[in-house]
């Protein structure tokens, strides 16, 4: 391994990739030395346009082929925006031959099959993370402070996220996400794991004891089997007596909103996958008051912002950035940061256990193998 910096490769010409080949850029810590895909040309154009934008000083390889790309010993770490349906075959390829993996999500097709993938990197010795940028944003550290100080939101009672987009009609026919065999988990895959996972962060990844979910639009693959859900909406119940409710869609217009509401307030924020553009991150706490004086009655809104210098792309400090600068680390210290990989896993369980109730009539499913992380607070 290069002493120095991280040398990345990336599985795939995902338009991802892109984004992500500029955070590895600004990251520090990192090159992109080769890009693979099934045909050369295809990493060739990539590569060139890429670099026409945001050139690293040596113009990564052209690798063709997959298999080539992750035997190269000239490479510390893959990126894999490959579909979900095909990523497990290498994740256990990237683990077997030494690579640490940043992989794309849903990271599997079950929650099985990313236990497997899991266990073959820790196997090998090798990291393991899933792709979610706002994880590594710093408003989640601000965030955490604002839950935990007792007073701004208080004890938690109950969250609500929403994730969606509406796509135009050739999306359900051409794109790779409403399609079974690539993207089986549809939405709920590409959204909705997102906003399970803010729930779990803020409950210091406590496990909900059950789960429903309700597939509210579906698309039908034209050679039969199980409908890609484009539309879904779910709820998480925890012991604790605290609920979570969740809506993902490729039916509704762009909204990514989280509110996290507590026994003395609110924290809620309206970009919190993709920050708002601009030179700040920011969240919003709301304390409001019912206030009665003789015949006079006003609600005080009791609003407050909150932000953290990070612009929201393509800057040093995006959480993009901070996601392969903080991946790399960790991987240069020569240890297993084990959290990531739980996360992920986690995220996964629960994300088919709210499938599973869809097809089962949105009867409660209980939430069983999770692994518990006590009190990380990343």
């Amino acid at each position: 391994m290069s002493s120095n910096s991280i040398r990345w490769g990336i599985l795939g010409t995902a338009q991802i990739a892109r984004k992500n080949w500029q955070a590895i850029w600004h990251s520090g810590n990192g090159v992109v030395a080769a890009v693979a895909s099934r045909d050369g040309e295809r990493s060739r154009q990539f590569i060139a346009e890429c670099q026409a934008t945001v050139p690293f000083a040596t113009a990564p390889r052209v690798v063709e082929g997959y298999a080539a790309l992750v035997a190269d010993p000239e490479i510390d770490a893959l990126y894999i925006p490959l579909p979900t349906g095909l990523r497990k075959e290498w994740v256990l390829q990237a683990a077997a031959a030494g690579k640490h993996v940043v992989c794309e999500k849903p990271c599997a097709v079950s929650a099985a099959d990313l236990r497997e993938m899991i266990t073959a990197c820790r196997r090998h010795g090798v990291q393991f993370m899933d792709g979610v940028m706002f994880m590594h944003s710093r408003r989640l550290p601000l965030a955490r402070g604002l839950l935990d100080d007792g007073k701004t939101v208080g004890p938690i009672r109950r969250m609500q996220t929403a994730f969606s987009f509406n796509a135009p009609e050739e999306f359900f026919t051409g794109n790779i996400r409403a399609q079974a065999a690539l993207e089986p988990w549809g939405c709920v895959g590409d959204l909705g794991w997102y906003c399970v996972r803010l729930p779990l962060w803020a409950m210091n990844w406590e496990t909900p004891r059950e789960v429903t979910g309700r597939m509210l639009a579906a698309t039908t693959p034209p050679s039969g089997g199980r409908p890609v859900p484009t539309e879904f909406s779910g709820e998480l119940l925890f012991a604790s007596g605290v609920s979570a409710g969740f809506y993902c869609s490729f039916r509704t217009e762009l909204q990514q909103n989280a509110l996290i509401n507590g026994t003395r307030g609110q924290l809620q924020w309206d970009d919190f996958v993709l920050p708002v553009y601009g030179c700040e991150s920011a969240l919003e706490t709301r304390n409001p008051a019912f206030v009665m004086t003789g015949c006079d009655s006003r609600m005080e809104p009791g609003h407050r912002r909150w932000s953290v210098p990070e612009y929201s792309n393509s800057h040093p400090t995006a959480q993009e950035t901070n996601l392969f600068r903080a991946f790399a680390d960790q991987v240069r210290t020569g240890h297993l940061n084990p959290a990531w990989p739980a996360m992920a896993l986690q995220t996964q369980i629960v994300l088919e256990a709210c499938l599973e109730s869809a097809r089962r009539d949105s009867r409660a499913v209980p939430v069983e193998g999770a692994p518990g992380m006590g009190g990380s607070g990343q």
